[in-house]
């Protein structure tokens, strides 16, 4: 039977049996206002208006928990149990795990271990209560290089709330002093420095979701706590204590000595000059305002702190400072929060390392378009203050979500609801919105009004919030008014909902990416005043005289320019960069802060906007020391006609070619050389809906064969399965063929096995009915219309960044592959990538060599990606070719097991004189079998005398072969026929 018309079958019937059947679930629910201030400790209420029950396999939030434990009555308990760290119960790996000395402190646990592992403790707890978590910790420098130390909790064997998945513990870092300054009069940003130090802190959620340290509650009794984790530390003791009680600033300030007036001057320092940080994201600024201290002439001068790179959670700036006399004390900063619109941040205020009092716990840094000056101060406009003694103290802000928390869980709740409407939507009427239909609410989806009309009612109260949390409106709560009043339009004529399917998609859609603007929390910092509540601030804003002289003159510092790509300077190395002027920015600030001032060589980076431009500058002789960020192709291009030094003559080539994986050099090999490195590297994984696939019934295929036993079930749900037509490399590799004969003089698809594989590709569109055009994947699988798919890291990026009402509901497994004889599955697979290159005419080659080796090394690619993610966001994400930089980038850990494990497979194709003619007509080959009907093996042999012809004439014009065929010199092609055992040891 046609399998169109089969599926129209399918399709009536379905309908039919749905039309019947599908009934709603859904409630509507009436959120309560969330409070705006978060008590801490013992006075801790849940930040988030608790959701819907949760089912008997949902898992509670932090917030939910310690709801219910408070309905019951437990409370914060009154004793303090300790239990000696270096002695657990059981560890995951002795090896790894051990007994022994460390920074001053001997009988410790050394955890030290590039993978995931666990150690367990046994605790007898004297009391019922809640009690907060507290580790006696260092951070030991490892793999981790930056990250915090982040934990699994599980109590008795089960994690008692959802945060207990990621808890926190964090470094300390220290910007290196004095700030250098390079040749042209830039200053150059300061390197972080790990000064970590023996200390006890109790776990945080590392979301950032709550104002104070998490609670855990324990019954009287013997109870086992495990923590799992990679980052390495060493621990001493670990603590459960009770939450130390926060009150009021009126209770506080009530219990401050009296003491006389102080008239002292205030203390203004730089905000630049922090003593240290927890996260080394946090970046300094240049900022050209004329009132900014130091002021910037022109040149880069970093005196502001933040902005962009001080956004995330729980990222905390300590300020050092020293009071010569008891007293009050009130606090003040030259701010500018300006990055969203309307917006307010909020930060924790805690003094000598602890909050004084409740409004210090989220205090509310609001939008201004320009610097102002921003005083601690209560509604009524009077400062808060905070009595110090005489003597050295510490003031620290750290980013906290704990406000907008509740609004986040809204949306979240409100994007389930409507989810759970758009399936029964979708399941109802099929894939196709037929417009002919009739529909009868009160019979077909009789619930559907009645939900609709409750979430619209909650997104106006939660509207309302949010203004009350934000302190005014903004795009959020204007975003959910917007969305309450589409979905009452929609109500206005209830049997016309179900056209309306794609519309109600769209609206919860626009309410999650409210999520990602509400996780932002920014400001920058120019100055910090610390001052007696008698004496006056400083004036911390630029008068009207300073901002038009000001203008003035840096309208007189913009004519300065030293960015023209033309002008190559002899006294530096000149890279040229194919990538866009963020990228080309970050890696001039990083060359400048790092590789300078460790070699003593300096870099000029400039933005190369077209490839092209490479072959023009050679007729120019105005030609790069190097050259970042190319196309896979472009290296060999360029060593067959001559530009490009062989890397692999270089001392440390061996070094470096062992820390990417052998399938990346192949298309950077030619004529027994290799001409450049990899740099960054696509990846291609299987995308999947699990919400979907579980609604479904299907199973993750993991071979070809598995993907054609789905095919019928997602097609007979109107769905299907995404695969690029262009991508053809992993059916030719999975099934053992090779592109090239060893030679490289030919073609190797013309053997049975090749026609099996062409024939493999081409059967998915023609017989299994895969779309043969999608114009966006991307799209298809926000919709659900395809819900499982090979796509790339782009596709990765674009989820993470632009799809947050996908959140948890998408994952990625390995590329379906052939079984085996041995039972193995082949998952051979490219993906793309760019490169990194050296040019024969450089008079500093050994120099370009120690940047290529510094730019690719672990530490580097590392700092890099962090930078520039933190600056950008995820949709940044850097996705370097070098494999334990990449485990140490932010990916989700499930994520990233995942592509590491494909990445054993990862194998691009060679790159020979006339090679590229070989994936043109490949193509052409597809079209005329696909789209044209024509024989598979007719069209593949086809390909090959069209390929092997350019082949044959690119060789001779190189003076491989001569003009009757005969070999003139050897065209080897490497062979990469097992999967990279360098990935082993970052694979669990």
């Amino acid at each position: 039977m046609n399998t169109r018309l089969w599926q129209k079958i399918c399709s009536a019937t379905l309908a039919v049996v749905l039309l019947f059947s599908v009934q709603s679930s859904l409630t509507a629910q009436t959120a309560s206002g969330p409070d705006k201030e978060t008590a801490s400790g013992a006075d801790q209420a849940p930040s988030a208006t608790p959701l819907a029950p949760a089912g008997p396999d949902d898992e509670l939030t932090y917030a939910q928990a310690l709801s219910a434990w408070n309905e019951k009555g437990i409370g914060s308990a009154g004793s303090v149990v300790a239990v000696n760290a270096g002695v657990p119960q059981a560890v995951s790996n002795t090896e790894r795990l051990t007994a022994g000395e460390y920074e001053g402190k001997s009988g410790v646990l050394r955890w030290e271990s590039p993978d995931k592992e666990w150690a367990e403790y046994s605790i007898e707890v004297p009391e019922d209560g809640l009690y907060e978590i507290r580790v006696s910790y260092h951070p030991i420098a490892g793999d981790s290089g930056t990250s915090p130390i982040l934990w699994e909790v599980e109590l008795d064997g089960k994690r008692p709330f959802a945060e207990a998945s990621s808890v926190a513990l964090y470094r300390t870092w220290q910007d290196s002093r004095p700030i250098l300054t390079n040749s042209d009069g830039d200053q150059i940003r300061p390197r972080s420095t790990d000064i970590s130090a023996w200390s006890v802190r109790p776990l945080v959620d590392s979301a950032g979701a709550y104002a104070g340290p998490l609670q855990w509650h324990f019954t009287k009794g013997s109870h086992t706590i495990r923590f799992s984790g990679y980052e390495p530390a060493a621990l001493e003791r670990i603590e459960l204590a009770p939450s130390e009680s926060i009150g009021t600033y009126a209770e506080v300030s009530a219990a401050y000595p009296e003491t006389a007036g102080n008239e002292a001057e205030a203390i203004t320092l730089q905000a630049e000059d922090f003593a240290y940080k927890n996260d080394t994201s946090i970046k300094l600024f240049s900022d050209r305002n004329p009132r900014s201290v130091p002021r910037a002439k022109g040149r880069i001068t970093y005196n502001t702190v933040g902005g962009a790179r001080w956004v995330e959670q729980n990222q905390e700036i300590t300020w050092s400072f020293e009071v010569n006399e008891s007293g009050r004390y009130k606090f003040g900063f030259r701010a500018l929060q300006n990055v969203v619109s309307q917006k307010t941040s909020f930060r924790t205020v805690r003094i000598d390392g602890k909050v004084p009092f409740r409004e210090f716990q989220s205090y509310a840094f609001p939008y201004s378009a320009s610097w102002q000056g921003r005083v601690l101060e209560n509604a009524d406009g009077e400062p808060y203050s905070v009595y110090l003694e005489k003597g050295r103290h510490t003031l620290s802000l750290a980013v906290t979500h704990a406000p907008v928390e509740p609004v986040i869980a809204e949306i979240d709740s409100l994007s389930q609801a409507l989810d759970s409407i758009d399936w029964d939507l979708r399941a109802l009427t099929g894939a196709v919105v037929d417009r002919n239909r009739t529909w009868v609410m009160e019979r077909d989806y009789p619930k559907l009004p009645g939900s609709l009309l409750g979430l619209a009612e909650r997104m106006e109260l939660l509207s309302q919030n949010s203004v009350r949390i934000n302190g005014n409106k903004d795009s959020i709560s204007q975003g959910l008014e917007t969305a309450a009043k589409d979905i009452r339009s929609i109500l206005k004529k209830p049997e016309e909902i179900p056209y309306n399917v794609n519309e109600i998609s769209s609206i919860r859609e626009k309410l999650n990416l409210f999520i990602e603007s509400l996780l932002k929390q920014p400001l920058q910092l120019d100055e910090v005043y610390i001052s007696p509540v008698q004496t006056k601030f400083p004036g911390m804003e630029a008068t009207l005289w300073n901002r038009v002289w000001g203008g003035v003159q840096n309208f007189g510092y913009s004519f300065n320019s030293r960015d023209s790509i033309t002008k190559l300077d002899n006294h530096k190395l000149n890279i040229w960069v194919q990538r866009g002027r963020d990228y080309v920015d970050q890696l001039q600030q990083l060359a400048d802060e790092s590789f300078t001032t460790e070699t003593g060589i300096e870099v000029k980076v400039n933005l190369l906007a077209n490839p092209e431009l490479l072959l023009m500058s050679n007729a120019a002789d105005v030609q790069p020391d190097i050259a970042l960020g190319l196309t896979q192709d472009l290296p060999v291009d360029l060593a067959i006609r001559g530009s490009l030094q062989d890397l692999s003559g270089f001392d440390g080539f061996d070094k470096l070619y062992d820390q990417f994986s052998p399938g990346s050099w192949l298309p950077l090999y030619y004529d027994g050389g290799y001409y450049g490195t990899p740099e960054t590297q696509s990846f291609q994984v299987l995308f999947y809906r699990e919400d979907i696939l579980n609604r479904l019934g299907i199973k993750v295929p993991e071979t070809w064969d598995e993907v054609y036993d789905i095919l019928p079930t997602l097609q007979q749900n109107y769905m299907n399965f995404y695969i690029n037509p262009l991508q053809f490399s992993q059916y030719f590799y999975q099934n053992g063929v090779e592109f090239y004969e060893p030679d490289g003089l030919k073609t190797a698809l013309d053997n049975p096995d090749a026609f099996q594989s062409f024939k493999q590709w081409t059967d998915l569109f023609n017989t299994y009915a895969i779309e043969k055009e999608v114009p966006s994947f991307y799209q298809h699988f926000r919709d659900g219309t395809m819900p499982i798919g090979i796509s790339d890291y782009n596709m990765y990026v674009q989820l993470s960044a632009a799809a947050p009402e996908l959140n948890d509901r998408w994952k990625i497994a390995g590329i379906p592959g052939v079984r085996q004889a041995d039972g193995t599955i082949s998952r051979w697979a490219g993906g793309g990538q760019r490169t990194g290159v050296i040019f024969k005419q450089s008079e500093k080659k050994e120099d370009a060599w120690k940047f290529l080796q510094w730019w690719l090394s672990a530490d580097v690619q590392q700092q890099y990606g962090a930078d520039l993610e933190a600056i950008n966001g995820v949709a940044f994400r850097w996705n370097t070719s070098n494999v334990q930089a990449f485990t140490r980038l932010p990916w989700k850990r499930e994520d990233a097991e995942v592509i590491l494990d494909q990445w054993r497979w990862y194998k691009d194709i060679p790159n020979v004189p006339g090679g590229y003619y070989l994936e043109r007509e490949t193509n052409n080959a597809w079209n005329r079998t696909v789209i044209g009907k024509m024989n598979y093996r007719a069209s593949l042999e086809q390909a090959v005398r069209d390929i092997n012809r350019e082949l044959r004439r690119k060789q001779q014009e190189f003076g491989f072969i001569d003009a009757d065929g005969n070999r003139l010199k050897e065209l080897r092609v490497p062979v990469v026929d097992k999967p990279w055992e360098g990935i082993d040891r970052y694979v669990e």
